[in-house]
Order: structure tokens, then sequence, then C-alpha cells
């Protein structure tokens, strides 16, 4: 395509087209008209140069060949008369010669003239030849003829392309007057003939001159019809003469068998002869005045001509591009407003309604004001487009009104969701403290587990509908905490491993949204790797804040399919219902944005992916100083493994425990604990005859299978206590919002 024209060039060119095609036309019939006419005025030229010498050869060559007819005949013949008309025709050869022509007569030669020039040069060369056969007697009165003739017949192809061929009237007088000189060629002929054979023709000769005799009668005739009435006088006044008349009675009884004398045959001829020729001299002479006027005439016609059509081509012009200027005008101006309708206003109207202010669909979308006088049709189109335009803004009311409510709706039942998942995990508390049964403890931790999941995703749902998770934290909260709080979240979260990490917290406000963060790309990461592999997650502090890694194994994203991820984590799109896809990225670039947290991807060293979540310094807080109490001071206690968010048994199924660094801490006053997220304290809440069991290091190691009823029970018991503890501070800081 490769890209498109504009109005303006397209415009311009349908109007260039027929301009450029007029101009061509016009271009044409003036260099036609000025052509023919240059022609003409080159006729001087030519005539000067070519055809009066050609002319004159022709002459010479006749006069050549009857005095070598009187040498053939046998009869007494001049000596001196033959040498000089040779001469003459010598002279004559090289005035016609190439280096006897004039620069100017070259210059105004067509390269058909030069041709036939040439061929005349060929004939003409041909005469020393002739001269010695006429000189040792060899030719016959027909050879002689046949000799002499090609000169004469070259000539006479030479005058037609000499005539140009330019003024109708003009070419057609050339053409006749040609014609009257090869009568007089033909004639001369004749003439040669009978002098060469003496009284004494035979029969070759005698069908010759019958031939040439015929050919003579036929072409006369058509020859005067060309000429107009002042060029076919004179000839009329020669041939209708008295002596003209006894000469043709004197042939016609010699062709049919009478006797004729050589000297009375002269006697007649040569006088016709001599008044024919200067006839054809003085009707090429008035012939030759004609043209020049009529030159100069076409000249002035086509001058007239060519002023009138470059006025008018230049009107058409500047009409053409005054027309294409106001239609351009008016179609760039609606072009104008429909930029300004898709790329200002109706983006601009969009905001107001996402950010819920009123929008006035005629304040937004004012009809489009063409000037006076402006095109039919365009003015229809804007009238059109005003239409258009309205009801797309409309359009995008409606839709947006749409939106909002669908947005709405979805964020009313995610909080339905939430308060029924609420109450639904503090029914399983209940039951979990109403119940002894280790295997019925087992399945209620799962279907607890499987609410807290499902009371994360009635968070993203809230959070994609525009929303803002219920859940609020106080005070600060240990980042090795949130992590896992977000890996105990997840499925597949014995797969999950969380390595020790500088202490460090995250202020409470933000807990929430970073727990729901982190449990998004931790499920992801577990959902697209092995289920053999280890999900990794480790932090550092960094000099923009907190860094946290969260690493997979499995088969990893394409480079375009990762660059696309990372450029939606960047700039997170407005969400699209439609768009079911990777909701998990959606979530968490809107929870980054929000927190101005920066997430990345890159490729894992072990061939899978790598999330890096930089949490700015801003949200990042030291933990608080624990408040001790000298009775507590010497009791040292083990942090269970389970996140503190989650609600899974982590102690009952040791191979599938979350990783979590042992910490030695001091017992806090239940006072201290507002700012941190509930945590259980071993044999905090087991009766008095469990808490002689073996210790902790060793119940750790054992497996499910290995411990009694009555370990697992009080386990249990133990872990459901922390569980509701941490539960009522959770409702305490915030709860969830219906």
């Amino acid at each position: 395509m490769a890209s498109g024209r504009s109005i303006r060039f397209k415009i311009s060119t349908l109007l260039v087209l027929p301009l450029v095609s007029l101009v061509g036309l016009w271009g044409f019939a003036a260099s036609t008209t000025t052509g023919e006419a240059m022609g003409l005025l080159k006729v001087d030229t030519i005539w000067s140069g070519v055809i009066n010498h050609a002319d004159f050869l022709v002459y010479t060559i006749e006069q050549e060949r009857l005095a070598a007819a009187e040498v053939i005949s046998g009869g007494v013949a001049d000596p001196a008369q033959l040498a000089a008309t040779r001469g003459k025709v010598d002279e004559v050869k090289k005035r016609l010669s190439d280096g006897g022509l004039s620069e100017t007569t070259q210059a105004a030669l067509t390269p058909e003239m030069r041709g036939r020039l040439k061929d005349v040069f060929t004939a003409v060369d041909r005469l020393p030849e002739i001269r010695k056969k006429v000189d040792s007697r060899q030719l016959t009165p027909g050879t002689l003829i046949t000799e002499y003739s090609a000169v004469s017949d070259a000539v006479h192809h030479l005058y037609p392309s000499l005539t140009l061929g330019t003024d109708v009237e003009l070419a057609q007088q050339a053409q006749g007057l040609i014609a009257a000189s090869e009568v007089r060629e033909l004639l001369s002929r004749e003439h040669s003939l009978i002098i060469a054979a003496n009284g004494k023709p035979s029969m070759g000769d005698m069908h010759m001159l019958a031939k040439l005799d015929g050919t003579r009668t036929y072409m006369f005739p058509k020859a005067m019809a060309n000429l107009d009435a002042e060029l076919r006088t004179p000839f009329e006044q020669v041939t209708e003469s008295a002596r003209w008349a006894a000469m043709e009675r004197a042939l016609d009884g010699y062709v049919a068998g009478r006797m004729l004398d050589p000297a009375v045959w002269r006697g007649m001829a040569d006088p016709e002869l001599k008044a024919y020729t200067q006839v054809v001299w003085d009707n090429g002479d008035r012939l030759l005045a004609r043209m020049t006027p009529a030159g100069i005439a076409i000249l002035v016609r086509a001058g007239v001509a060519g002023v009138l059509g470059l006025i008018a081509v230049a009107l058409s012009i500047f009409i053409s591009i005054r027309v294409g200027r106001r239609v351009s005008r008016e179609l760039a101006a609606l072009r104008r407003n429909a930029l300004d309708l898709a790329e200002i206003r109706l983006p601009g109207v969009v905001t107001k309604l996402r950010q819920g202010k009123n929008v006035d669909i005629a304040a937004e979308v004012p009809p489009i004001k063409m000037c006076d006088g402006a095109t039919s049709e365009i003015d229809d189109l804007a009238k059109a487009f005003d239409s258009v335009q309205y009801t797309a803004v409309d359009a995008a009311v409606e839709q947006a009104k749409l939106r909002q409510g669908v947005s709405e709706a979805l964020r009313n039942l995610a909080r339905r969701s939430q308060s029924l998942l609420q109450r639904q995990l503090k029914l399983l508390d209940e039951m979990q403290r109403e119940t002894e049964d280790p295997e019925a403890l087992s399945r209620l931790f799962k279907i607890d587990h499987l609410t807290t999941r499902m009371r994360r995703h009635a968070e993203g749902l809230v959070l994609l509908s525009g929303g803002s998770a219920g859940r609020r934290w106080r005070g600060v909260i240990p980042v090795e905490d949130v992590l896992s709080g977000a890996a105990a979240q997840v499925e597949e979260y014995t797969r999950v491993r969380v390595y020790p990490m500088p202490e460090c917290g995250v202020s409470g406000a933000a807990v929430a949204d970073l727990m729901h963060l982190f449990a998004e790309l931790i499920e992801n990461a577990a959902a697209f790797s092995s289920p053999g592999n280890e999900v990794s997650v480790r932090g550092e502090l960094v000099g923009r804040g907190f860094a946290v890694e969260v690493e997979d194994r499995g088969l990893g994203m394409t480079p375009e399919a990762r660059q696309a991820v990372n450029e939606r984590l960047e700039s997170p799109p407005e969400f699209e219902a439609s768009q079911t896809e990777r909701l998990g990225f959606s979530v968490v670039g809107m929870l980054a944005a929000r927190h101005g947290i920066t997430v990345t991807l890159k490729p894992s060293p072990y061939g899978g992916t790598t999330a890096i979540v930089l949490v700015p310094t801003a949200l990042i807080q030291a933990l608080p100083t624990p408040v001790r109490t000298p009775e507590l001071e010497s009791v040292s206690v083990s942090v269970v493994r389970t996140p503190p968010d989650d609600r899974m048994p982590q102690d009952v199924t040791a191979p599938g425990q979350l990783p979590r660094r042992q910490r030695t801490a001091k017992h806090r006053p239940e006072t201290s604990q507002e700012s941190a997220l509930p945590r259980r304290v071993r044999q905090a809440n087991l009766p008095e005859q469990l808490k002689q069991s073996p210790p902790p290091e060793q119940t750790e190691a054992r497996s499910s299978e290995s411990r009694s009823p009555e370990e697992a029970r009080a386990l249990l018991s133990s872990l459901q206590s922390g569980w509701q503890r941490g539960r009522q501070d959770s409702d305490q800081d915030g709860g969830s919002q219906s």
C-alpha cells in the first residue's frame, strides 16, 4: 500500500489529468499548425536549393540525350554541342551534390528527401559510363532512351517528397505541375527516339515510341485537372496552338508507319518543347510565390489559435484550481471535525463518564458549520456526519452507563460473595471448635482453604469492577508474613517455598492488596510449572525499596508473550469484560498501579519465568520493637510455619509444609498483636496432659501416619484456636464489606 493519498492530492489528480490532456492537445495542434506553416516557409529554400537545380538537371539531361541521339543516328553530329551539353550537366550535378547544397538547404531537408536525393546522385553517377557507350556507338535508340531516363525518373520520384504535403490546395497544384513536367520528359524521350532512329526505326523502337506517346497522352489531361485556371491556361495556350497540333499529327503519322524526315521533325518539335518547358518553369515560380504567403497566413492563424487556446487553458487551470481548493477546504474542514470528534471530544466524553461526571451531548457534539455556498453534496455529508457523531457520542454515553452498571452489578455481587464467604469462614471456625474428630477436622480445613481462595477471587472481581478490597490491617506487618499469607491462598501451596529474607514490614493499609498481588503471581507460577517443581519466593532490600522474586521452573513464555504481559503490567488497560484470559495479570497490573509497584517478567535460568516485584520505599517500614514482660522473657517458642492469613493446617501434613524460617521470640502480650498478622503459639491452648508430649522438633519430624489420634486432635485444636483469634483480629481491622 505501502500510505493513503490525501483529498487534495486526489482532487488535484482529477483536475490535472484533463488539464494535461487539454494542454497536450493544444500543444499538438499548435505544433502541427506551426510545423505546416514552417514547412511552407521552407519551400522557398528547398525550391531554390533543390527543385530548381533538379529540374534544370532534367532539362540538361534531355539536351545531352538529344545530342547523343544525333551521334547514335549516324548522321552529321556536332561534337562541340555534345561537349557543351555534357558540361552543363556536370555543372548542375555539382550544384545538386551534398557539397553544393548550402547548410540552410540541408537543414530544411527531411530524411525522406535526403533518401530520394541520394537516389538521384546514384543515377547521375552512371553518366560517365553511359557517355562512353554513346561515344563508342554501343547504344541503340531504345537503350539510349532507357539509360538516360534513369536520371529523370529519379528526379521525378524526388519531387513528391519536396511538396511537404502541407496545404491541400497547394499540394494539389504541386502534383499537377510535377505531372506536367513528366509530360515534357515523355515528349523529350519521343523526340530523342525519332532523332536516334534517323528514319529507320526498328520494331522495338516503334513499340517504345507508341508506349511513350500513349503514356503522355494519358497523363496530360490528369495533370491539367489538378491545376487551377491560372496555372492551366499557359499549358492550354501551348498545346492548343496550330504548331502543337501539327507536331501531334506528324507524330501520330510516324507511329502509324509513315515516313518522317528528322530535320522536319526537329523543326516542329524543338520550338514546342522549348515553349512547354518555359511554361513549366513559369508556373513553378507562380506556385512558389503562393506558398510563402500561405505559410505566413497559416502562422498567423496558428498564432491566433495558439494564443486563444493558451488563454482558454490558463482560464481552465485557474477555475479548476479554484474549485479544487474550495472542495478541498470543505473536505478538510469535515476531516478536522471528524478527527476532533475521534481524538478529542469522544475520548473526553468517555473520560468524563468514567469519572462519573454528567455529559451534555448537545454541548459535546455541536453541529458542523460549513461556509456559505458550500458544495451541496459536502453540505449533505456534513449533516449526515452531524447525525453520525451525535449517535456516536450518545452511544458512548449509553455504553459508559452500561459498563458502569455492569461494574456496579459485578461489584455488588462480589461484595455479597465476600460477605457470604466471611460468614462461611466464621461458620467453619465454629465447626472446627466443636469437632474433635481428626478426619473431620482435616476436611473442614480443606474447605476452609478453598473458601479462603474463593474470597481472594471475589476480591479480584471487586478490584476489576473498580472497587477495593474490604480487608484491612493496622500497624506494620512483616514482609515475610505477607508473602507466606499470599502463598497460603494458592491451591498448590505445598510447592511454594518462601526463603528467609531481611526483617522489614509493610504498612497495614497495603497488606491486603500486596497479599492479593503476590497470591496471583504465585498461583500463576504454580499453574504453569510441573507439579514436582517448587515455586521459589525470595526477597531482599534494594536501593529503591524491597524486591521480591517469584520464580517457577516451568516451560516459560515466548519473548512475544512475555513482552505483551510486561507492557500490560507497566500500563494496565481498562478492564474489558470480554477479555477473560490472564485475569490474574489484570488484577496484578491494577494493584501495582494503585501502589506504585513495578512488576516485570523475565526468563528464569531454570527455563521458567521469574516475576520481579519492586515494592517502593514508601510502603516499606521498620518492624516495631516487641514489648517484653519479665515473666515471659525466659519462654522460647517456635513460630509455626503456616502463613498467618491462611486456614490450612500445615502441621498435619508435614511433607506439604510451607518452608518458613524458625524464629525464636519472646511472647508478647495480647495488646502488642494489633500491629501484626495473627500468629499461633504452639501448645498455647493444649490441655495440661498434652503439654508433656514430645518436643516440637520430634513432633515436626514425624509424618501424619505416625501421630496418635490424641496427638492429632490436640494439634488441630491448637491450630483452630489460632485461626479463630486471627479472624477476630482481621474483623476488628476492617473485615469484609458487603
